[in-house]
């Protein structure tokens, strides 16, 4: 009756031909009401049809009401228009957060800060759409729910897309924030969708950016994440325009009204990727909880009926794993009701197998535990079809860097899933960038155990040229075969570093002492800065200013010059890379970039050396410090109006170094 009485008041304001209705619903999330803006097709309150929905998330500082920015003059409007002459209802969503707001406008939504997780907005949304879908005539699948919005509502559109892959057929982000805040909240761990695009391989995804958005560099990077991800549908359009804001809005969801007709989107992905940032995630009927502690970060990789990967990271993108005791995995009904599973288990940090045997629930389900080193499973029993082959990591960062104008050979190693053995596997190694140079490409073996590896690296040796400045990007394409066995494609991502790097002139190793350093602060969005001093206390041992067995340090490094004119002779605190197995990374320090007001966080390391060091060990370095800058020209307009908003950009510095027992 209550449904029939909303129904039936609904429908009298609707023949009031409004562009939009105000409304509210219960949330248990928020434990309160909600509000949000809904735009009806012509005709909703005279047909019986249903429509595909595009939740539209707004930026920091406005509302539901889409008003904040432009007094209601622009987005609204467009929303309207193309509401109005297309089947499709649109949802502007409430990203208000009580305690980060200021009043009605002006403050921080979707509660994405490094100190929150009162609320999990994400969760909130299933709400929100469990709502419309009960009280409007809509298309509930995932082919005909979509996600859009601008700034953090570009990033909440990605993220959420990225969240419910499941549940989400289409998404587009106008400029999107780079990175936030997601994780319970004794656990919050930095998202970037740049990270994360695999989430998206079964989805439809555009990117929209503004030419003169002041953010654009960021924009640049999410883009070339998504399109160097050939398994992802992904979108891109630049507009000429000089802010930061949503343009193109029609041609926009005119993208996903073409995604409501892909029929693709209605069928169940047969190997898909996913990570998630929360302890406990239902994906594609896939049902994960992990028993951590601290800011984690849990991948299912390459998911199949045959198997899975499954592994853990402190953080993105190339974290230690996590630190948690253990992760329990159901999988979705995919197998024959109380049969009996062999289910092979590989422990990519150990290298060793182990085999158990698993029975399916009446459901169809199968159950196990792992740990959070690293496993890969293969399963064996009634449906489970013929596994491929898996390629292992490439490292134990899950990123390959490498040195440029010498031999390098190129991690291969090969997990046999299968209950049996594999003859004949044959690799092939290709690529398509100019600046890689395979010198041995083919390689055959005769056979692989079950649940045995084969470590091929020694077959593939590989040599890369670059040129000055920052890292650069190749591929790597390995094709992966064996008699009676599907061919497989693996894409390899390579860094290389540059070809001239400097060494580092001044070096300070915080190893549990104080220091006071020269550091560069920006003026404002309008160009300038200036030096100040910054007194730090990081590391732990006897701070002496050296490294030594079983310490742990920051490195912090001097610029002759940052990106900045006035950056001048100032030091910052390093990003560490290494391949030797006696240091390892133990802490990722995220500090703001001062006043980019964007959330973007400067990432930078914590060390520590074995205490088990070998006799005359030496340990080559690479330090990465950021610096940053606003670029600002107050003679450059658009049309006859001035800009305003300076350029946000940031460059890292490479060096070279290496560690001896003395220094």
């Amino acid at each position: 009756m209550r449904k029939l009485l909303y129904m039936f008041v609904f429908s009298m304001a609707a023949n009031a031909s409004q562009p939009y209705y105000d409304r509210v619903h219960d949330s248990k999330v928020f434990s309160e009401q909600r509000k949000y803006r809904i735009f009806l097709p012509a005709g909703y309150e005279s047909q019986t049809k249903q429509y595909p929905v595009i939740y539209y998330f707004h930026g920091h500082s406005d509302r539901y009401t889409l008003e904040k920015y432009d007094n209601g003059l622009d987005t609204v409007p467009k929303i309207a228009a193309f509401v109005a002459t297309h089947e499709v209802i649109v949802v502007a969503a409430d990203g208000y957060v009580a305690r980060d707001y200021t009043g009605f406008y002006g403050g921080t939504p979707y509660d994405v800060r490094r100190e929150g997780g009162e609320f999990d907005y994400a969760k909130y949304f299933l709400e929100l759409t469990r709502h419309i879908d009960s009280n409007y005539r809509t298309l509930s699948s995932r082919r005909y729910r979509a996600t859009s919005g601008l700034s953090m509502g570009g990033f909440m559109s990605l993220y959420l897309s990225a969240r419910y892959p499941d549940r989400i057929g289409s998404a587009s982000s106008f400029n999107p924030g780079p990175e936030f805040y997601v994780g319970e909240k004794d656990a919050r761990s930095l998202w970037r969708p740049k990270d994360h695009v695999l989430n998206q391989e079964h989805s439809m995804i555009r990117l929209i950016r503004a030419s003169g958005d002041y953010i654009s560099q960021y924009h640049e990077e999410t883009r070339t994440a998504y399109a160097i991800t050939p398994t992802v549908d992904f979108e891109y359009r630049r507009d000429e325009y000089h802010r930061h804001w949503a343009t193109s809005i029609a041609e926009t969801f005119e993208f996903h009204m073409r995604a409501f007709s892909n029929p693709a989107l209605d069928t169940a992905p047969l190997e898909w990727n996913y990570t998630s940032a929360h302890r406990d995630s239902e994906v594609w009927n896939y049902r994960v909880k992990a028993n951590s502690a601290g800011p984690s970060l849990f991948s299912l990789r390459h998911v199949s009926q045959g198997g899975l990967g499954i592994y853990t990271r402190r953080w993105a993108p190339d974290g230690p794993s996590a630190t948690c005791t253990a992760i329990d995995v159901t999988t979705a009904p995919l197998y024959h009701a109380r049969a009996n599973y062999q289910i092979v288990d590989y422990n990519v940090a150990t290298g060793k197998t182990n085999r158990r045997e698993s029975v399916a629930d009446t459901e169809g389900r199968l159950q196990f535990q792992v740990d959070c080193q690293g496993h890969e499973l293969g399963f064996a029993g009634p449906g489970t079809g013929a596994q491929s082959l898996v390629l292992l990591p490439v490292t134990a960062k899950g990123i390959l860097r490498v040195l440029p104008g010498v031999p390098v050979t190129v991690p291969v190693r090969v997990f046999n899933p299968r209950n049996s053995p594999v003859d004949n596997v044959r690799t092939e190694l290709t690529s398509d960038y100019p600046t890689v140079n395979i010198v041995h490409e083919k390689f055959k073996q005769v056979q692989i155990g079950p649940g045995e590896t084969a470590d091929l690296s020694f077959n593939h040796t590989v040599q890369f040229t670059a040129g000055d400045g920052d890292f650069a990007r190749a591929r790597l394409t390995l094709k992966l075969s064996a008699e009676g066995m599907k061919e497989t494609t693996q894409n390899m991502d390579v860094l290389i570093a540059p070809d001239h790097m400097p060494a580092a002139a001044e070096v300070a190793v915080l190893d549990g002492r104080t220091q006071t350093f020269p550091v560069f602060r920006q003026k404002g969005n309008q160009g300038g800065g200036a030096t100040v001093q910054r007194t730090v206390s990081e590391g732990r041992g006897n701070g002496n200013g050296k490294l030594e067995k079983g310490e742990q340090a920051t490195i912090w490094v001097k610029l002759n010059q940052g990106l900045d004119p006035f950056d001048k002779n100032n030091w910052c605190r390093a990003k560490v890379y290494t391949d030797s197995p006696i240091l390892t990374e133990v802490a990722n320090i995220e500090e703001v970039k001062q006043l980019e007001w964007t959330s973007a966080q400067s990432r930078t390391s914590v060390i520590e050396l074995s205490a088990n060091l070998p006799s005359g060990s030496e340990i080559p370095f690479i330090l990465d410090c950021e610096s940053w800058s606003f670029h600002f020209t107050p003679d450059e307009r658009y049309g006859k109006e001035l800009l305003y908003q300076a350029f946000q950009l940031h460059k890292h510095h490479l060096f070279s170094w290496k560690w001896k027992p003395n220094d």
